[in-house]
């Protein structure tokens, strides 16, 4: 079994041929007295799905609200699609910003507004186009998560949870983003509605050829979704690998996470493969 010293060097390793998309370095965030990152790394590639996981407190919406410029790290540099968020102005984040979608945990839809404006208001803001098209673009994207026309009216109090979350992705769709940002995707929902949630983002990422970050604790969302998925532990990225390689490592999160009973059953869904020879030290940071 790989050791807990080794991991952050085994999640460090690159991906052949692989475009980064994100790239956080030597990040440090305190709250006052409280360290909630110290030297944290972390790589995401076009086109995976990153999965964030750990305990409570170890800061993962915290890490995803500085990925997408809503906190400032204290220290460090995190770069999404080549650029410094820390050393833009409001403007050109602004314009970064337009390149993403972000949808937040509970869906944080707005109630006084209809699902059709929900969805339209990000076309809204950038106020470049008639409403007639924005209304059409936004009618499609609510047809893309799987809701009609006849949805567009109703007012977020009428839908429920599995309708809020697909509504509030519709809505991080809005601008036909290369990369998404989902915390939490299917908490609170019922089983089923949570898989048809995930086989929804199954399919959304192979058709539109996204980028996918994601925060979750749910380990049946996190086996049918990862390409790879980042630790938080010890204040930083213990490792960021695929998921048979990750629990390979003897650390005791990972250890309670991915080789509980829990973790075993959801385990169980992924595709037979022979399990790869331990991973020896390498050079660098995770």
């Amino acid at each position: 079994m790989t050791t807990a010293i080794d991991a952050p060097a085994a999640g460090a390793r690159p991906l052949a041929g692989r475009t980064t998309v994100i790239e956080v370095r030597n990040l440090v965030k305190r709250f006052g007295e409280a360290v909630v990152h110290d030297d944290l790394n972390l790589e995401v590639y076009r086109g995976e799905v990153l999965s964030i996981v750990g305990g409570s407190g170890t800061g993962k919406t915290v890490l995803l609200r500085q990925i997408v410029g809503l906190d400032r790290p204290t220290s460090g540099t995190i770069r999404v699609f080549g650029e410094d968020l820390t050393r833009l102005d409001a403007a050109r984040l602004q314009a970064l910003r337009n390149r993403w979608g972000l949808q937040f945990q509970r869906g944080a839809l707005f109630s006084a507004l209809s699902v059709i404006d929900n969805i339209a208001l990000p076309l809204r803001e950038l106020r470049s186009l008639p409403d007639d098209l924005i209304c059409a673009a936004s009618l499609l994207k609510l047809q893309l998560v799987g809701l009609s026309a006849r949805d567009a009216d109703k007012m977020p109090s009428d839908l429920s949870g599995g309708m809020i979350k697909r509504v509030a992705l519709a809505r991080a769709l809005a601008l036909e983003p290369e990369l998404v940002f989902l915390d939490e995707p299917t908490a609170g929902l019922d089983p089923m509605a949570s898989d048809d949630y995930v086989a929804l983002i199954r399919e959304l990422r192979r058709e539109l050829g996204l980028t996918v970050v994601m925060v979750t604790h749910d380990l049946d969302t996190l086996v049918a979704l990862s390409d790879r998925v980042a630790v938080l532990a010890d204040r930083k990225v213990l490792a960021a690998l695929p998921i048979r390689e990750l629990a390979r490592i003897d650390h005791p999160f990972i250890r309670e996470y991915f080789l509980g009973e829990r973790g075993q059953r959801a385990m169980q869904a992924l595709p037979a493969a022979p399990m790869a020879a331990p991973a020896g030290p390498q050079s660098g940071e995770a």
